[in-house]
């Protein structure tokens, strides 16, 4: 393992816990600061270490996005039996994986989504189920930040059969959107020079939930919980999970 890959964990109030969900090629270390400051204000959270990551690209090409799923899911199903409202928050492919539990698991409490992935405009897009076999992977998409001196820990190269099964989880994220129905706080950057903006628009415009807000990050590329605008996902993302567990309580009591 990578030093500085290694998931965060904290046991906090069993009232709210916090599942987060990082990106592909990335570690939690692109999350730490948001989950410390999460368990600061006394969630429970959990950030696990996708399989695949934080060790060599090589092994994210043996991997699936069903692996990467299996483990935020069981994550899941532990902070569920400890915790009153669960919520999940995802950073691009994270968004997508959160996206997807949601669809599958309508008790959870709510989302967060930042900079979130279930599509790509990409033409060479289309041929890397065959590029894929013949060629293992192309340049490093990570460390999109504005931020000076702030570097993301991921992978130097990008795992083009890995990229290829996520591929396939977009479809099948795209295919249910209609099926999340929870409360969605989605940020999103001005400028991304990994996810187009057409992402969060496809989310916005197809997902059932009524308690939708949106957050356009004015200040930060694609990477937002390491750029400038860190400080306003953490805080948002407190008080959208403070108030919709509040919510919960009122409307169960």
């Amino acid at each position: 393992m990578l030093v500085g890959a290694e998931p965060f964990a904290h046991e906090g109030s069993d009232d709210i816990g916090v599942l987060l969900c990082h990106g592909f090629t990335s570690t939690p270390q692109s999350m730490r600061a948001w989950a410390e400051h999460l368990a600061e204000a006394g969630c429970t959270v959990r950030c696990p270490l996708l399989p695949g990551h934080g060790s060599r690209w090589q092994d994210l090409n043996r991997t699936t996005w069903h692996d990467w799923y299996g483990a935020v899911e069981r994550e899941l199903d532990e902070l569920r039996g400890r915790c009153r409202s669960v919520f999940v928050f995802g950073l691009s492919m994270g968004g997508t994986l959160t996206l997807r539990l949601a669809e599958e698991h309508p008790d959870i409490a709510g989302i967060v989504l930042v900079n979130p992935s279930v599509m790509t405009l990409r033409k060479e897009a289309k041929l890397l189920p065959v590029i894929s076999r013949v060629v293992p992977s192309l340049a490093a998409i990570a460390g999109d930040i504005a931020k000076p001196d702030v570097v993301e820990l991921a992978y130097s190269r990008l795992p083009l059969r890995g990229m290829a099964s996520l591929q396939q989880l977009w479809r099948e994220v795209r295919e249910d959107l209609g099926a999340v129905r929870q409360p969605l706080l989605l940020l999103h950057s001005a400028t991304d020079h990994v996810v187009e903006p057409e992402n969060s628009e496809i989310v916005l415009n197809e997902v059932s939930s009524e308690d939708v807000t949106e957050v356009v990050l004015g200040d930060s590329y694609h990477v937002a919980t390491l750029d400038h605008d860190a400080p306003r996902i953490f805080s948002d993302s407190v008080d959208f999970a403070h108030r919709v567990h509040d919510e919960r309580v009122k409307e169960f009591a």
